[in-house]
Order: C-alpha cells, then structure tokens, then sequence
C-alpha cells in the first residue's frame, strides 16, 4: 500500500471530526481569506471534505458541528500573510490539533501536503 492510500485509509472525513483532539484530514481548498495589511498576519483556507457525501459519523464529545457546516473546516496559519500553493482547488492533506471555533472545526499551522494532479 502506497504511502497516500495508507494516509487516505487513516484520515477522518470532515464531518466525523471531534469537537477538540489531533486529526488527519484531507480535502479541497473552497476560499481563502487574505487579511489587510495593518492587522497581525494570518492566512485561513475553508477546506471540503473530499467526500462529502459521507453520513457524518456518531461524535463523542458533547459539542456538535452545526448541520450546515458539517463538510466543511478552517485551517488557520499564523504569522503568514500567504501560504504558497494554497489556493482554490487544491487538494491538500493535512495533520494537526482540531477546536471548535465559531461553530467551525479549526486547525492551527498544520503540517500539510499538497495532492497534485495525476498527469495521464
């Protein structure tokens, strides 16, 4: 088994996310948010679960995601005004600490990897 399907197997879908714990995660860039130059630097993407089609998953933890956002997370890199190669469209896998912030599953500086497109 390759070292992205082994990842693929191992990553939890968006939607069965836990409120608060470390989660490997992979999905589509939707937008990103780029912050005026006169506030402290930080860079946010709104990721999509790959599938997201998936019935989220039974959580343990008390605190729920909402219902609309369920297929959908922020990542958050701090300090960053831009994060070459993130943009809409990219495929990324990623690792890190998840909270729920603003009703949002959110992950701070990830460690994150870029998915190209096979070429045929």
């Amino acid at each position: 088994m390759s070292e992205l399907q082994q990842f693929f197997a191992t990553a939890t879908p968006i939607c069965a996310l836990p409120a608060r714990g470390r989660a490997r995660c992979s999905g589509f860039v939707d937008s990103v948010t780029i912050l005026p130059p006169d506030i402290p630097p930080s860079f946010s993407a709104i990721i999509t679960d790959v599938d997201k089609y998936t019935q989220p998953a039974p959580r343990k933890s008390g605190q729920k995601v909402p219902p609309k956002q369920n297929h959908r997370m922020r990542v958050v890199w701090l300090g960053r005004r831009r994060v070459p190669g993130i943009a809409p469209g990219t495929q990324l896998r990623f690792e890190g600490m998840v909270a729920l912030r603003d009703g949002l599953p959110t992950m701070f500086n990830p460690r994150y990897e870029i998915i190209g497109k096979q070429e045929i």
